[in-house]
């Protein structure tokens, strides 16, 4: 059997399953209509009923439902009315929250139903403990607290069992963790509800006069306060987890926008910030729609055609398709026929459609306003990562092109005047060979002089052309590659210090950076006649930072600059247009017999990685 066969019997099994217990309860509550009467104390009556309506209508969220303390209402009701009432009155306050909230069909007769069948079930326990062990026969409060403790016990692990077995049987995964979580909550309610109900059988076999609505409203609104109180501060902190993993998402795939794994991590974290039970992203690339990342139940051998690429360009704005039987919008046979229910999420900027993020459901009105807030944060977030790529692509495409135009430029403008000039002076010095053999044999030597520049100039070029260092080992083994290199070649101590900790940086910065270094390294040699150069790379919090200082001859920085605009080839010049376009500050400190000290700071700006915490200040 296939994984999306064995999920789709999941589902099946799943749907019949809720729809026994719905009719199963709908048989107790059905019985229980029979056996009513007229209400003993209608005034009390009515507020128990009130107030267990406001507790299910604020109840705990837990894993995949909610959690109430109603019990202890309930148990009045019972006490006061008989179980008959407490059935149909504890029915009707689920049924008439689910339709307030308007949840799927499916989920408003399950909620009361299981409830239903936990309640009856618990009372015949209950009842055949206290026949059985005599409790009528005991103290008034002793037998009171037993029947209690066999009554909520049950209870609470009927109805647990119940809902277990649905999440279990459900295609949707159920971990140890989930089921923990669920646990733990449910044993906070049992633990209010049965401390509330010892006071109850405490109090209530106490002689303390007539008993009347007053009396109820006063000891059961301290309930009912608990309870909204600990719905909100429960949401709360459901909202906070949700903001926290909304941060934690926004922050990492900031980190992501220099390297291709940030569909890993989507994949990875997105449960965390909306559930789903199937999703697919599509960003357009080059005007076509690329299938980037997909989840759970997803049709596979579906493909585009002229109708669907027409209808995702339509969505601009956020979509919900309830029910897919009715209707399910242009990508429903992206999905398996069991998903119920879709979201499409446009990922929108600046009024141009970049993705679009669907989202699917097995349950049809599954999908809440939380589900719609967060589905329309992530896409903005999405929407800004992927045009941020789309730029960064372009630019160094951009910076590409600008580099092969300046190396064809390099050559045009030096290898090739060089071997004209070469190839005029051998047509020279071969006319004169018979004539003037010293003057031939001077031309020879030049054009030799010349030929040896231009190959040198190829050579440059040709390595200008191979893919750079950086791309190759990374920024820092390209350095130490470099100085490595030097020192064969040059009788100078170099000093390399690296300072912080290593995080990704895009491409187009690591051979900025490098160049920089290389240039510097190259000027202290050639123009400075340094014998020592300090190299420091230090990874900040806020930036990255380059030192790269000698004890050379130094310069007038004014007549450096004077001589950069008549010598482009300058490496100052060069060096100050690339940090620009990281938007990099870069500074020069030279005074001549002094040495030079050149500092280049780039600011990460969210690009390159997270906060991180400085392993030390760049400045001595």
């Amino acid at each position: 059997m296939g994984a999306k066969e064995y999920l789709k019997r999941k589902e099946k099994i799943s749907r019949y399953s809720m729809m026994g217990i719905s009719a199963v309860g709908g048989l107790v509550l059905l019985n229980a209509l029979f056996g009513i009467k007229e209400p003993n104390e209608p005034l009390i009556f009515c507020l128990l009923v009130i107030f267990l309506v406001i507790i299910e209508l604020y109840p705990m969220p837990v894993w995949r439902g909610f959690t109430t303390i109603a019990f202890p209402i309930v148990y009045a009701i019972y006490v006061m009315q008989g179980i008959d009432y407490a059935l149909l009155a504890y029915a009707f306050a689920v049924f008439v929250t689910n339709l307030w909230k308007r949840r799927p069909l499916r989920i408003v007769c399950f909620n009361p139903a299981q409830l239903v069948i936990s309640l009856y079930g618990a009372y015949l326990l209950a009842e055949w403990v206290r026949a059985a062990a005599g409790l009528d026969a005991k103290p008034a409060v002793l037998a009171g607290l037993l029947y209690i403790t066999f009554f909520i016990i049950p209870f609470y692990l009927i109805n647990n069992l119940l809902v277990d077995f649905i999440l279990v049987v459900r295609p949707q995964p159920y971990s140890l963790k989930m089921w923990k979580q669920k646990t733990l909550q449910e044993l906070n309610s049992l633990a209010v509800s049965y401390i509330y109900l010892v006071l109850f059988i405490v109090l209530g076999n106490q002689n303390r006069g007539e008993i009347d609505v007053i009396s109820f409203f006063f000891f059961f609104s301290p309930l009912v306060g608990f309870a909204l109180l600990s719905s909100n501060i429960v949401r709360l902190r459901k909202e906070k987890s949700k903001l926290k993993a909304l941060f934690g998402i926004s922050s990492e795939l900031n980190k992501k926008i220099a390297s291709n794994d940030w569909l890993g991590f989507l994949g990875d974290n997105l449960p965390a910030f909306i559930d789903v039970d199937a999703c697919i992203l599509w960003t357009k690339e080059d005007g076509q729609w690329v299938r980037k990342f997909q989840s759970g139940l997803i049709n596979d051998e579906a493909d585009f055609d002229d109708n669907l690429l027409d209808g995702l360009y339509t969505v601009r704005q956020l979509v919900i398709y309830h029910n897919s039987r009715r209707q399910s919008g242009p990508a429903a046979a992206f999905f398996h026929e069991e998903i119920r229910s879709k979201m499409y999420a446009p990922l929108m900027l600046d009024e141009e459609l970049v993705g679009l993020f669907v989202f699917g459901r097995s349950r049809t009105k599954s999908f809440t306003e939380d589900d719609i807030q967060s589905a329309v944060t992530l896409t903005n977030q999405l929407a800004v990562l992927i045009k941020t790529k789309w730029l960064f692509a372009e630019e160094e495409k951009r910076l590409i092109l600008e580099e092969r135009n300046r190396i064809a430029r390099d050559i045009h403008d030096g290898v090739a005047q060089t071997l004209a000039g070469a190839v005029l002076n051998l047509e020279t010095a071969e006319r004169k060979f018979s004539k003037a053999p010293e003057d031939s044999l001077k031309l020879i030597q030049e054009s030799t002089d010349k030929l040896r520049k231009s190959l040198k100039e190829v050579r440059e070029s040709i390595y200008a052309l191979r893919p750079y260092p950086t791309e190759r080992v990374g920024l820092m083994t390209a350095i130490q590659s470099r100085i490595q290199a030097v020192k064969k070649e040059h009788p100078v101590e170099i000093v390399l210090e690296k300072r912080g900790t290593e995080f990704e940086l895009s491409s187009m910065t690591e051979k900025v950076i490098f160049d920089i270094f290389q240039e510097s390294v190259q000027n202290a040699l050639k123009h400075a006649r340094a014998t020592k150069i300090e190299v420091m790379l230090s990874y900040q919090r806020e930036n990255v930072f380059l030192k790269i200082k000698d004890n050379g001859i130094g310069f007038s920085l004014f007549q450096a600059m004077i001589k950069a605009r008549n010598e482009p080839h300058f490496g100052i010049l060069h060096m100050n247009e690339a940090s620009e376009k990281i938007q990099a500050s870069l500074q020069v400190d030279s005074k001549e017999g002094a040495g030079t000290e050149i500092t280049l700071t780039v600011p990460r700006m969210g690009i390159e990685g997270g906060v991180m915490n400085d392993q030390a200040y760049a400045r001595r």
